[in-house]
């Protein structure tokens, strides 16, 4: 426990810094850092991030040097994943980002949207590429 503890303070304090460097105080947007680790798959780490989206925002286009697996914690979000059909997810709903694959979010809903995106991904890499 104090070992997580720990590690979420180092990520909050040092590791947050590239993810939250790459989409500054992007309007009706916002990240919360979770947790940040090493995994057991040689030279590959998982972070861990709430993203809030506020009504009709959209995230600008990107990739990571991994996978993504997005979680719908509440609202609706549309995902387009290029060469991909865009698909609609509501709460409880999951959607898997292969490695390296260009993509947005854009909250449909009223209200805000919120999702629990927990990327696995090549350590030292910088975890979110704006890609146009």
């Amino acid at each position: 426990m104090k070992t997580t503890r720990i590690m979420a303070a180092t990520f909050l304090a040092i590791g947050g810094l590239t993810l939250h460097a790459a989409q500054a105080q992007q309007p009706g947007f916002h990240r919360t850092d979770i947790l940040k680790g090493d995994l057991s798959a040689q030279g590959h780490e998982v972070v861990q991030v709430r993203v809030d989206f506020d009504p009709g925002v959209v995230s600008v286009k990107h990739n990571h040097p991994g996978e993504e697996v997005a979680y719908v914690l509440e609202g609706t979000l549309e995902y387009h994943l290029e060469g991909r059909s865009p698909v609609t997810l509501k709460a409880g709903e999951g959607l898997f980002i292969p490695d390296g694959v260009a993509h947005a979010a854009k909250n449909v809903g009223t209200g805000k949207a919120s999702e629990l995106a927990t990327y696995i991904v090549r350590r030292g890499e910088p975890i979110f590429a704006p890609v146009k």
